[in-house]
């Protein structure tokens, strides 16, 4: 999730439950070549713990050289992304373009567990298409390669986010006899209730959501409730709404600064107030204004106008967002 994986977001996400947190994927070329953009993304703060920094690259010196920067950053993983299925990734064989290549995810496995000291995990994909779905061969390569969990997207890089994920092949990793590391499930879970389904249907050690979270960070806390008591949660109210999206904002004003950050959020709030009634042009002067106390301030009259009013749940509608960085 590019772009939205930032810290202002993971700390939100670990308020509402999340167990752990990624960074967005950083390039390892951009990150020898000290790019600001790339060395920015290395930024992790206490309030998000534990956090992975998640890499990506095709070549394996490179790779290695950047998971030892990852290192002196004291993370609490490094996480190989082989998952992204975007053209511009793919198309330098980063990202799921390794896909078409085994031997050579392997071997740039290898080399970061070689260069650092972190837990190595990997995200990556079903296979390059309907006719190479090797994960099962992969994922034990990749364990003896000696990476320490393994998450699976269940599609393959040419599905994109197309389709249905394809839980039951990544059930059938879980319980190959010859896996003795955690796998991850990914991919279309949208409800607490899917969440533990899929859970418990497939014997994965844990979920991984992403898309989902956006504008819907309580996810995480809606999936604790139902696994504790097999019950939905009851929807966040008006002002618990409000009150995460006022923490993202104090979030990303102090890391981003007032311009960046009020830029940053003007496509956050329309999912975190999605529902309530007659909203629309309250949200188009959010938009529009150009100092914090404005935007505070209408947060505010819409928590005093609707107090106690409750959203209705619905499903949530994943975006297709461009970037594969999980939380």
């Amino acid at each position: 999730m590019e772009d939205v994986s930032d810290p202002p977001f993971r700390a939100i996400c670990r308020q509402n439950g999340a167990d752990m947190t990624y960074t967005e994927f950083i390039s390892s070329e951009g990150l020898l070549k000290g790019t600001a953009a790339s060395r920015r993304k290395l930024d992790i703060f206490e309030a998000e713990r534990p956090v992975g920094i998640q890499l990506y690259g095709g070549d394996e010196e490179a790779l290695a050289k950047a998971a030892a920067i990852v290192d002196a950053t004291h993370p609490d993983l490094l996480d190989i992304n082989f998952g992204c299925p975007v053209k511009g990734v793919v198309g330098k064989g980063a990202g799921a373009g390794v896909l078409r290549d085994p031997g050579r995810m392997v071997r740039l496995a290898a080399a970061c567990v070689r260069a650092t000291r972190l837990p190595v995990t990997v995200k990556t994909r079903l296979g390059w298409d309907d006719d190479s779905k090797n994960i099962e061969d992969i994922a034990e390569r990749l364990q003896d390669a000696g990476i320490q969990a393994l998450t699976i997207h269940g599609r393959t890089r040419c599905q994109l986010y197309k389709g249905t994920a394809d839980w039951a092949l990544i059930g059938k990793v879980k319980n190959n006899p010859r896996i003795r590391i955690p796998i991850f499930g990914n991919g279309d879970i949208d409800s607490a209730a899917k969440a533990v389904e899929y859970k418990e249907r497939f014997g994965i050690d844990g979920i991984m959501v992403g898309r989902a979270a956006i504008g819907h960070p309580w996810i995480f806390r809606e999936i604790r409730h139902f696994l504790a008591t097999g019950e939905p949660a009851p929807p966040p109210t008006v002002e618990e709404r409000i009150g995460v999206a006022i923490r993202h904002l104090e979030g990303a004003l102090a890391w981003n600064g007032p311009v960046q950050g009020l830029r940053e959020m003007r496509g956050r709030y329309a999912r975190y107030l999605k529902g309530i009634p007659g909203i629309g042009e309250q949200l188009r002067n959010i938009v529009r204004m150009p100092e914090p106390a404005g935007v505070f301030a209408v947060l505010l009259e819409i928590a005093s106008t609707y107090r106690g009013f409750e959203i209705p749940a619905e499903p949530i509608r994943l975006v297709n967002y461009h970037a594969n960085c999980t939380l």
